[in-house]
């Protein structure tokens, strides 16, 4: 180890020489500045090396500047203990102005606090955990990026792809933890659960390594992030591979801290992360970069250029430029009271140079081999991180992520939305996934080597169509059957992958009743079952602590009555069809057409003569006769045969809209609910009906019934025996019951009782999981591809159809004989018809009255009028026909 730090001192010191005697034509200022590093490790000396070329370069540009920086390093030796003592001594020996350094974020907790106490700045090209941040020293500058600047590609490439859950797999230290706030922030913000964290000792066995890699398999989740040094990652991909979690379905994401340290890494340990994804730090190609990198290659073949070495070249070259800036006044320290006695740190007195040199370094901004070099709140923003693909025994850059265009193929691609049309191959360029698997990863799956899922079925005392567990008294084995439950099965088939299950029923405990379907569904909650499938209804109170899916039966809260026949049948239901304005207008009507026609006829028609009370018994038989169109007097005049016409007509609508009403009304029944509606329950304060153990309860409580008005049953047979009862009986007036309880109930008593509202709208049944669980996603798919497969309706006509086949459901299917209200008919529907005969009245016995008043002119008395009326019209074609001796009739005499 001697041999090795000495060998790496003569080469800095050597190479530094040459480099400045080269730069230097004349003495300048030396500021002395100090370099805390972990000598004779390969990445700190390959920092180191890139700090000796920055200054030879950075002074041979710039030959007028009137300071030079003069490097003493302080050797960490890995620890965080020697870390402290080295800046120490930097800052009392040697009175550096900044130190430069460290490796580790946990050794940088300490030097920041003595930097702070110094007013030495501290300039870190490698510390990157967040919680240094929190510090808040303004002596603290980081010329790297944080950790939590990676996140959001992080976040980017999970959202992509869809993954539900996500364990993180990181180092037990300040370095490791630091990450996880904003991690966990930033998959919250994207609904993606972090159900396990899987933490690893910095000095942790293989054994140890593999334990944890063991716990992880027998888990769901499929998906990890990985964040640790590399030298520890080396070691865990290694295990991983040979246990098995390298193999299709397995998703790994790494941090920049492995990613930008993959070309340290030897092949055996990449190999072992073929297919494994990585967020790298991205440094934008330029000349001088590519002039670097050359030069690097030509003098140091052997070693690797790393992120951290180009972030050291640029750290070095901004203290350079602050220090000029800065300039070499008061360059002295302000010792404490030698005569005091005070601990090492108080006796670090403060650099008078130190706040000066904080405002400079605050405003050094130049272009960087590493990119833009610039200090905002103390540290460099990144704006874009590069996305690659561990294969064979190297990477592939696959994308990009930038913070204004997200996930991107290449740089100059113009954003895609993640819209329905958009794939993960248009962000990103083709993948290989561990085990060379040809699709994506589902990021979850139900583990071989795991437990069987316990699932909760609620064991009813009714409507067992539903749900129904049985047992056998003879091999105590649980038999569990229902729509519900042959359902799930058909869902469980059409998944993507296998899922071994067994059904659990959640009944009686201790003699006593296990409580409601939200106390089932609380037992997802605390953990006792893996999931409930049944008749469980999805409601808001409940989500809120456990998922659904989507719902495989839709759903809602019925109001059912009992039905009856509202039309009174007695010895007067033949006057019903027709209103009593209908009866008199047309009684009215049958004595106006005879006396009209008697008139018409009477001076004519010897069957219209003859003594009074025959003319009058004439009248009413003429009249009456007309309703079975056979009266047996005949008529002759034009006149009266068109108001017989019309008249005929008027009847035979009559008496057909009679008939059809009448037989109606016999022989079909007009079936009506009792109850028309909750709020007359309400109002009237009845006796209403609900399923027990039902959400239904609280629901009609916030509705406004008072809970002695309300009545639980289990069965549909206890509901029928309730409603037949009534509330005289101690019965109920009418029941509320969900839909698919409804259907069945309805199917089993047909025609007795109806649905007549539906007060409460729910969204249906669904099966419960935990908050979080993929199984959701997946299930809620399978149901969908159930509910449009032919499936669904060979189970909907197995469990429903059956009880509907000789009733038509009436939620689901319309009643093709429905009971209307009886309405009788009345005078608006025949008006039109009355008044036409009413007109063809007036126009013939307008016209017989104009006649008769003409050929009557002579006789001037009324009196002699009517006994004109009274005699025969000789005159009259009708009569001279009458009397001819063709004519077989003989006239009756008048007797008037």
């Amino acid at each position: 180890m001697r041999s090795k730090r000495l060998c790496f001192f003569v080469l800095f010191f050597f190479s530094l020489l040459v480099e400045l005697n080269r730069a230097q034509n004349n003495k300048r200022t030396e500021v002395h500045i100090g370099v805390v590093a972990d000598v004779g490790t390969s990445y700190s000396d390959g920092a180191m090396l890139c700090v000796n070329l920055s200054l030879a370069d950075f002074y041979s540009s710039h030959p007028h500047f009137q300071t030079r920086l003069v490097v003493n390093i302080g050797d960490s030796r890995e620890d965080v203990v020697g870390a402290a003592s080295a800046t120490l001594e930097l800052i009392k020996n040697n009175q550096v102005k900044a130190i430069l350094g460290p490796w580790s974020s946990m050794q940088a907790h300490f030097l920041i606090e003595i930097s702070q106490k110094a007013q030495v700045p501290l300039v870190t090209y490698a510390a990157t955990s967040p919680s240094l941040t929190s510090l808040r020293s303004p002596y603290f500058f980081r010329a790297t990026y944080e950790d939590s600047f990676q996140v959001d590609a992080i976040k980017a490439i999970i959202k992509l792809f869809g993954w539900r859950e996500v364990v993180p797999v990181y180092i037990d230290n300040t370095f490791g933890e630091g990450i996880m706030p904003r991690l966990t922030d930033a998959l919250q913000e994207i609904n993606v659960r972090i159900p396990y964290r899987s933490v690893i000792a910095q000095n942790a066995t293989d054994h140890e390594i593999s334990l944890e890699l063991l716990k992880m398999m027998t888990m769901p989740t499929r998906v990890f992030v990985v964040h640790m040094y590399s030298s520890l990652a080396s070691r865990f991909f290694i295990k991983a591979n040979e246990i098995g979690l390298m193999e299709p379905g397995y998703v790994w994401i790494l941090t920049n801290g492995v990613a930008d340290e993959l070309p340290w890494m030897n092949e055996m340990s990449i190999e072992a992360m073929e297919g494994v994804l990585g967020v790298k730090t991205y440094i934008q190609k330029s000349k001088n970069l590519d002039n670097f990198k050359a030069r690097w290659r030509k003098r140091f073949s052997t070693m690797e250029l790393s992120v951290y070495g180009l972030w050291a070249y640029d750290a070095i070259t901004a203290l350079a430029i602050a220090i000029e800036e800065a300039g070499i006044d008061d360059l002295t320290f302000s010792n404490a009271d030698p005569r005091r006695n005070v601990s090492e740190l108080e006796s670090l007195g403060l650099s008078q140079y130190g706040p000066k040199l904080l405002k400079t370094l605050s405003r050094v901004k130049f272009k960087g081999l590493a990119g833009d070099f610039r200090f905002i709140n103390g540290q460099l923003q990144p704006s874009m991180f590069e996305i690659i693909n561990v294969v064979g025994t190297g990477e592939k850059s696959i994308g990009f992520w930038t913070e204004e265009n997200g996930l991107v193929k290449t740089l100059n691609q113009k954003p895609r939305s993640m819209s329905a049309l958009s794939t993960w191959k248009n962000h990103l360029k083709q993948i290989t996934w561990p085990g060379e698997a040809e699709s994506v990863p589902r990021g979850w799956e139900i583990p071989t080597n795991g437990k069987k899922l316990r699932i909760g079925v609620p064991k009813r005392a009714g409507f067992t169509d539903l749900v129904r567990v049985t047992r056998d008294p003879i091999t105590n084995s649980t038999s569990v059957t229902g729509f519900c439950i042959e359902f799930f099965e058909a869902v469980i088939r059409a998944m993507p992958y296998d899922v071994s299950y067994e059904f659990i029923p959640f009944e009686k405990r201790n003699g006593k009743a296990a409580g409601d379907y939200n106390d089932l569904v609380h037992q997802v909650y605390l953990g006792r079952y893996d999931a409930v499938v049944g008749d469980t209804t999805i409601l808001a109170n409940r989500s809120s602590y456990v998922d659904f899916t989507f719902p495989f039966i839709k759903s809602g809260v019925g109001l059912i009555a009992p039905i009856k026949d509202q039309v009174k049948r007695d010895s007067f239901t033949f006057l019903k069809p027709l209103s009593w304005k209908l009866w008199l207008t047309s009684f009215g009507f049958f004595f106006i057409v005879g006396i009209t026609v008697w008139a018409l006829e009477h001076r004519v028609n010897p069957d219209f003569r003859g003594p009074p009370n025959y003319q009058a018994s004439t009248i009413l038989w003429f009249a009456f006769s007309t309703m079975v169109f056979a009266p047996r007097e005949r008529v002759f005049s034009f006149g009266a045969r068109i108001l017989v016409i019309a008249w005929y007509f008027v009847v035979l609508v009559l008496t057909q809209s009679y008939t059809a009403s009448l037989a109606s009304l016999l022989t079909s029944q007009q079936l009506h609910p009792t109850i028309t509606s909750m709020s007359s329950l309400l109002e009237r304060g009845e006796r209403v009906g609900y399923q027990r153990t039902s959400f239904i309860f609280g629901k009609l409580k916030e509705a406004g019934f008072s809970p002695s008005t309300l009545v639980a049953f289990d069965t549909p047979e206890e509901c029928d025996e309730l409603l037949r009862n009534g509330p005289e009986k101690g019965g109920i007036s009418a029941a509320f019951l969900e839909t698919p309880y409804l259907r069945l109930l309805l199917g089993q008593y047909c025609n007795t009782y109806k649905m007549v509202e539906e007060p409460f709208n729910i969204d249906g049944f669904g099966f419960v999981f935990p908050i979080g669980s993929p199984l959701v996603a997946d299930v809620s798919r399978a149901i969908l591809k159930v509910a449009e497969s032919p499936k669904a309706m060979e189970l909907e006509r197995a469990w429903f159809k059956k009880k509907e086949e000789r009733c038509p459901d009436p939620v689901t299917n319309p009643d093709p004989n429905p009971s209307l209200t009886s309405r009788q008919l009345g005078v608006d529907s025949f008006w039109l018809l009355f008044l036409i005969v009413f007109v063809v009245c007036i126009i013939t016995l307008g016209k017989l009255t104009l006649c008769f008043l003409w050929k009557t002119e002579g006789n001037r008395f009324w009196k002699w009028k009517w006994k004109e009326f009274q005699q025969r019209d000789n005159d009259s074609y009708i009569n001279q026909v009458e009397m001819s001796p063709c004519s077989s009739s003989r006239p009756i005499p008048d007797n008037n």
